[in-house]
């Protein structure tokens, strides 16, 4: 690895991997650096399919976060470089046999190995009588070769552009109130998730957390991230976007669509309804702390006594609950001003129980910029 990059420090942990901040050896230039073992197939698709999606992304896009490279652990210290628009084969070959390959073949590799070098209890005779095997007759039969021995994936590397900024919860809750800034981070949003929705990428846990923060002199430049739980299809057919859906129950309470809590099959509708959370949060600054948790997130709910309810959860439950934007109740100060007539009805439309009635990725931006200039005047 210290050939290629030097990592730094920790920067990020979660269920399935760690980030680094690292140096690319050559140049020094920072990114990140993420390291994923692939212990269970379980966690070995998810990973494939974040590889595969941030390489249909590539580096296209200002507000996608960029992947350089990544690498394949094989051993302590060895390290594959992938090609481009090449998956792993013995990953592959993981997730569907259910089993991590290449541990059992291993350790009866190892454990054929060692028998044949067990010395054995019964003594043979050297004497002249006894037939000895031609010498030049080992050479008939060359070792197995080391490359051909099948290769343990330990890990995957994913090197990507490194931002300093944290994510969206620690940029923005670190800073007073700033509604320029807010209305930038909605307009980039837009168009982030209109380009991956181009793509025929349905990114299916956008929050917060998942969004990361790029600080530069004009201002944040959010970047969407983390894709282990996407799904791709076939994007824009006959210039219409595909209507792909899946079925998988995922993604994070606070923002999951009412369709998906409800187990129902679902579009890529359901990454509008949770930029509509994300942006109702962000607009007015409403936070609020998952139990157990004691850092603030910005998300949006519905409260039910002193219990806080998703609003997918609560819309699911019911369809004609009437959402209240801006909110009702009373929050601690500093606050941004609340969002405008136009800007509530499109966050309504964005909320909407019924997918269709949700702006298309498409659209979107245009909405955003729209109604922002409408309730500025």
């Amino acid at each position: 690895m210290e050939e290629l990059y030097t990592l730094e420090r920790e920067v990020g942990r979660g269920s399935y991997g760690v980030v680094f901040e690292g140096h690319m050896a050559k140049t020094g230039q920072r990114v990140a650096i993420k390291r994923l073992p692939c212990s269970n197939p379980e966690c070995i698709e998810l990973y494939l399919q974040e590889l595969w999606a941030m390489r249909a992304t590539a580096k296209n896009h200002v507000n996608v976060i960029a992947l350089h490279s990544c690498l394949l652990q094989t051993g302590p210290r060895s390290l594959k470089p992938l090609k481009p628009g090449k998956l792993p084969p013995r990953l592959v070959e993981t997730v569907l046999k259910g089993s991590v390959v290449g541990a059992q073949q291993s350790q009866e590799r190892t454990n054929t190995q060692q028998a044949r070098h067990k010395p054995q209890d019964k003594t043979i005779s050297s004497d002249s009588t006894t037939p000895q095997r031609p010498k030049n007759r080992a050479k008939k039969r060359p070792a197995q070769r080391e490359e051909e021995q099948p290769l343990r994936c330990l890990a995957l590397w994913l090197v990507m552009e490194y931002c300093d900024g944290g994510d969206l919860n620690q940029y923005l809750l670190s800073r007073p109130p700033d509604s320029q800034v807010n209305h930038s981070v909605v307009r980039q949003l837009c168009s982030a998730v209109a380009f991956l929705h181009d793509l025929g990428i349905t990114h299916r846990d956008l929050k917060p957390d998942n969004v990361l923060v790029c600080v530069t002199p004009r201002g944040p430049v959010v970047k969407v991230a983390d894709f282990g739980l996407s799904k791709m299809s076939e994007g824009l057919v006959d210039g219409e976007p595909t209507r792909q859906h899946f079925s998988s129950t995922c993604g994070s309470d606070f923002y999951m669509a009412p369709e998906v809590w409800g187990g129902m099959t679902y579009t890529a509708q359901a990454d509008i309804f949770s930029l509509g959370v994300m942006f109702w949060a962000v607009l007015e600054r409403i936070t609020f702390l998952e139990e157990g948790a004691t850092q603030e997130q910005l998300g949006a709910y519905v409260c039910k006594g002193r219990w806080l309810m998703p609003l997918g959860e609560a819309l699911w439950e019911n369809a004609d609950l009437q959402l209240w934007i801006p909110t009702k109740f009373k929050r601690a100060p500093p606050l941004p001003p609340p969002p405008g007539p136009a800007v509530c009805t499109l966050l309504l439309d964005m909320l909407a129980s019924n997918p269709d009635a949700r702006p298309p990725a498409d659209q979107l931006e245009a909405r955003v910029r729209s109604a922002l200039k409408e309730d500025s005047h």
